[in-house]
């Protein structure tokens, strides 16, 4: 494809809370004068975190029509009844964990949407490329691309200001309010959070943006033992992966490989940290197969847990917590522990944090990052020879599922 015109496309966002984009103004300017058989065209978007008239100012073309695409970018869920035979497309589309909902006739909106997303995928011969699935081929799988850092980054400011706004008297401004990382970063700073217990898990992205947060709240990251064991003066955090919340039931040696070829042979152990927690953030990757975090039953026992941050936020998934996303506009709610249903939010139960794109409230930066991130590690293996990374992202092309994603048949019949 490298003397072929190749026009690329950037959709308009479905989403009214959704302003980011898979490339800024100015990559797609760089993208331009790089590739002289590159045309890219943009819908346009009185949301997207850039102005139009910026990309009209790069060299992109503004039209609502994509017919003339190749490649279709988006962010996250598309206009179903907008989608194009036989296009190609990138989204976060969101379907990979559906395997517990096959069989149930849930009236869920949001499993609803993506069935019906991808039996229209089907029916127009649409190839779907899920940024989600872009990995390498090793055995855990290597993300190349996500927002995953700025979700754990504004997941974690959240969960602090949601703690100063019912334990402290006060809060801070929002992050989309404040629309600036450097400022962000700042507001935090100034904080007391006292002698505070933060407990987070997860070893990815997100979970690197959380940490990078809390240290920058100036509060003290601790090892696993010094955690459970130690008494400190000031606010302390810790750090655990995936394959360190879990062990066997049987009492075995683990490895992060058995755990994901035999999960059901696993418990999660990371309810012996919460008993003496204040704060627990969830950045943690999880497929339904494996064990959750902890059950409902258990939560009663956590008598220091005040707030929940669920920067992962699988809905009804490892953390029993997340029964509902919540919004940008309105990012909180308290759940009655007894029955597990969602209440007015208040100081004397657990709070929850749960929002589903956290990226958004600093869309510029976010979106900055993701694109580059797109047009080093997805874009050359598209346009030239794949390495693998495509083809294993790829969930359905030619009129059906790909071999690893044949499952999705169940789901949407």
């Amino acid at each position: 494809m490298k003397n072929k015109i190749i026009t690329l496309a950037i959709l308009r966002e479905a989403r009214n809370d959704e302003n980011r984009t898979p490339f800024s103004p100015n990559q797609i300017s760089n993208l331009l004068n790089k590739f002289s058989n590159f045309q890219i065209i943009v819908q346009p978007s009185k949301r997207r975190c850039f102005n139009d008239e910026d990309y009209l100012k790069a060299g992109a073309q503004l039209t609502d029509d994509l017919s003339l695409a190749d490649i279709i970018f988006g962010v996250k869920e598309v206009d179903i009844s907008a989608l194009i035979k036989n296009k190609t497309y990138l989204f976060f589309s969101h379907t990979s964990k559906v395997r517990q909902y096959i069989g149930q006739n849930t009236k869920d909106k949001a499993i609803v949407y993506k069935k019906n997303l991808l039996k229209e995928i089907i029916k127009k011969n649409i190839t779907l490329i899920d940024y989600e699935n872009i990995r390498d081929g090793s055995g855990e799988g290597y993300r190349y691309l996500g927002f995953g850092r700025f979700a754990g980054i504004i997941g974690s400011y959240n969960t602090l200001n949601l703690y100063l706004k019912l334990h402290s008297n006060h809060s801070l401004p929002r992050a989309f309010e404040i629309n600036s990382y450097e400022q962000v970063i700042k507001q935090i700073g100034k904080q007391n959070f006292n002698k505070l217990k933060i407990f987070l898990t997860g070893s990815g992205r997100a979970s690197k943006g959380a940490i990078e947060m809390l240290k920058h709240a100036k509060i003290k990251q601790v090892s696993v033992n010094d955690y459970l064991n130690k008494k400190y003066n000031e606010a302390i955090f810790c750090n655990i992966s995936t394959s360190k919340h879990v062990e066997r039931k049987d009492g075995k040696a683990s490895s992060y490989q058995n755990f994901n070829l035999n999960p059901q042979e696993y418990v999660s152990k990371v309810k012996n940290y919460l008993f003496d927690t204040d704060i627990y953030i969830a950045c943690h990757y999880w497929d339904p197969k494996f064990p959750k975090i902890f059950s409902p039953k258990e939560i009663g026992e956590f008598k220091n847990l005040k707030i929940i941050g669920d920067v992962t936020c699988d809905i009804n998934g490892s953390v029993p917590t997340t029964i509902r996303s919540t919004s940008i506009a309105e990012p909180y709610y308290s759940i009655n522990t007894d029955t597990m249903k969602e209440i007015d939010l208040n100081s004397k139960n657990i709070a929850v944090m749960a929002v589903d794109n956290l990226p958004s409230e600093l869309p510029r930066e976010a979106s900055e990052e993701f694109g580059d991130s797109v047009i080093t590690e997805v874009l050359p293996y598209l346009i030239n020879e794949d390495d693998g990374r495509i083809n294993r992202a790829t969930t359905a092309s030619n009129g059906k599922f790909s071999s690893k994603f044949t499952y999705l048949n169940d789901f949407i019949n």
